[in-house]
């Protein structure tokens, strides 16, 4: 064997290891040689998941916007109510909160003024407006917004002149719809709306609505459960706001009837009623003396004992005008428990017989549930806390503890130019039930605006619709307000379930040395009872009417101690008081 004239086969085996070796040695220098003079090898990006979604730049310039109104309703129990407040952290999150974070996930919005912070809230360039601020764990279900978002309609195209080369430049906007105005405009403003530029060239085949994204879709999928979009308005007024253009707000407050557990006693326990010489069973209310104290709220009034005072906005007029105010019985529902079928859950207790025991054929007829009622009342706008305190009032007439002309009496602020203190409604069974924008001088106020609701028949051509309307079906609307039912009922099944076996157990209150008389002495000897809305009542002691207890400041006073805090005064009013003004003085940052 040979190789390059050398003759291997003659070496001996020593000399053949050294020669590998002295090779191996030669290769290896080499190959370092090789990888020192070849440029750096970049190590190649991890491989995406063959789903993963791809984030691209998105540029707002290439797509059209148009003004819109929104409508969507939301369960509040879980929100800090519907307003966000920048550099003010709440415990839980607010509606707009998440409006905003889904608008944004969607990129149907692209505000102006770049964002500070992550999660913060900038309706800047949106043309963004709410008709209503609902507080924490108020619901809402016809609250409307109005916004400027992204479309579908393609960016108009300037045309350019014959002989100039044919490109086209995207014009700085698009046409878009619009309804005529809700107040009357004059006649030379309307003409100035007229299109006058020939150079122009819209794509008139887009339809507004069909063509369009499907808004309603979109957000559902990106918002909450319990927060749910219902319509949306593609041709809004041209002078639109969703607060200045809402001429009316609807409101509904739920109650039962009665509105506590009332003792399983067979003779009332309550105070007779200042209201009729009717004696009811504690925990029922009188519901005709509700009604009547209801009506005394329709009109034009000043609200000022019916609110609280927010000073920063320095109020002065709290005359506000209701259209509407009743109290009306919803249809009842089903029975969530045997327990409030039995006799001891009646309105009127039964009369005795001559030995003593209960006479059942006595017995008012009584629903086989609670019966459920709701305070409806539709106002031009409302005060702070406004609903809250009405409803307030109307249970102190339910249970006999005020009569109904303690409504007339507070809302005469002449008489009572300073409010009573007292407590207002709970929060929960509230609901903003719609917002209303008639046109201008409308004696019937009906809604002006045209809404396009989940599911609209008129439009199930739209091929996007093949799997599903965003009503019915899989990801629709009512599926998720089913869910949430559903849990809800469950909830109410399992503690009407509780509630049966609970007062089941155990020695009959009829039974036994003392029977109820020992339980209604009790009872009798208990703080009075006052009823809020709430799921329970709270214990007041000896009940002081309203229009004998302390009264809160004046309303101008309020107002003039902040104008003073914040540096400036209001003139005759605050010197009146007899406040006068104190110069702030200028001192160096202290760096703290």
């Amino acid at each position: 064997m040979e190789s390059n004239g050398i003759d291997y086969a003659s070496w001996s085996a020593e000399k053949l290891v050294a020669r590998v070796s002295a090779l191996e040695k030669q290769l290896q220098e080499a190959n370092e040689r090789y990888r020192s003079q070849s440029p750096s090898k970049v190590s190649s990006p991890p491989q995406r998941p063959k789903n993963a979604r791809v984030e691209r730049d998105f540029d707002p310039s290439k797509y059209s916007t148009r003004l819109i109104a929104l409508k969507f309703a939301y369960l509040g129990q879980r929100y800090n109510g519907f307003e966000h407040h920048a550099n003010n952290k709440t415990p839980l999150p607010t509606i707009e909160e998440e409006m905003w974070k889904a608008l944004m996930k969607a990129r149907l919005i692209f505000p102006t003024e770049p964002l500070v912070t992550e999660g913060e809230v900038n309706w800047e360039g949106c043309d963004y407006s709410k008709s209503g601020r609902t507080d924490k764990g108020v619901s809402a279900f016809g609250q409307v917004i109005g916004i400027r978002v992204r479309s579908n309609r393609p960016l108009a195209k300037e045309v350019a002149e014959p002989g100039l080369q044919q490109d086209s430049v995207a014009s700085n906007g698009s046409l878009e719809t619009a309804s005529p105005p809700l107040q009357p405009l004059e006649d030379d403003f309307m003409m100035s709306m007229a299109l006058d530029n020939a150079t122009l060239d819209e794509p008139l085949a887009f339809h507004p609505i069909r063509d369009e994204v499907p808004y309603t879709q979109v957000l559902n999928r990106l918002l909450p459960p319990d927060i749910r979009i219902l319509a949306w308005c593609p041709a809004p007024p041209v002078d639109f706001s969703a607060r200045f253009s809402c001429r009316e707000r609807r409101y509904r407050y739920f109650f039962t009837q009665p509105a506590f557990n009332p003792p399983p006693a067979t003779e009332a326990v309550a105070e007779q009623s200042r209201n009729s010489n009717a004696t009811r069973r504690e925990g029922w209310l009188d519901i005709a003396a509700m009604k009547v104290a209801a009506k005394r709220y329709e009109g034009l009034h000043d609200f000022r004992n019916f609110c609280k005072v927010d000073a920063s906005k320095q109020i002065d007029n709290f005359e506000r005008r209701i259209f509407h105010s009743e109290i009306r019985e919803v249809d009842p529902a089903s029975e969530p428990a045997a327990y409030i079928s039995s006799s001891h859950f009646s309105e009127f207790p039964p009369l005795s017989t001559s030995n003593g025991t209960p006479d059942a054929s006595s017995a008012a007829p009584h629903s086989p549930t609670p019966k459920l009622y709701m305070f409806v009342l539709h106002g031009s706008a409302f005060l702070w806390h406004q609903v809250r305190h009405m409803i307030a009032v109307l249970f102190l007439v339910g249970q006999g503890l005020e009569s109904p002309e303690v409504v007339s009496r507070l809302l005469d602020t002449k008489a009572t130019p300073k409010k009573p203190i007292y407590e207002m409604a709970e929060d929960a069974p509230l609901v903003l039930w719609d917002c209303i924008f008639p046109r201008e001088g409308s004696p019937s106020r009906d809604d002006a605006l045209e809404w396009i609701y989940v599911g609209d028949q008129r439009f199930h051509g739209d091929p996007r619709e093949v799997k599903g309307n965003g009503k019915f079906g899989l990801g629709g609307v009512v599926d998720d307000v089913w869910t949430i039912w559903r849990r809800k009922k469950m909830d109410e099944v399992l503690a009407g379930m509780l509630l049966n076996v609970v007062v089941g157990q155990g020695k009959d209150l009829d039974e036994g040395p003392g029977g109820d008389e020992e339980y209604r002495t009790i009872v009798k000897s208990a703080s009075q009872k006052v009823y809020l809305g709430g799921d329970s009542v709270r214990l007041k002691g000896k009940y002081v009417p309203l229009m004998e207890r302390e009264r809160t400041e004046s309303v101008e006073t309020v107002n003039a101690r902040y104008a003073l805090r914040k540096g400036f005064e209001q003139g005759e009013v605050v010197r009146d008081l007899g406040f006068r003004q104190v110069p702030l003085l200028q001192r160096e940052d202290d760096g703290i």
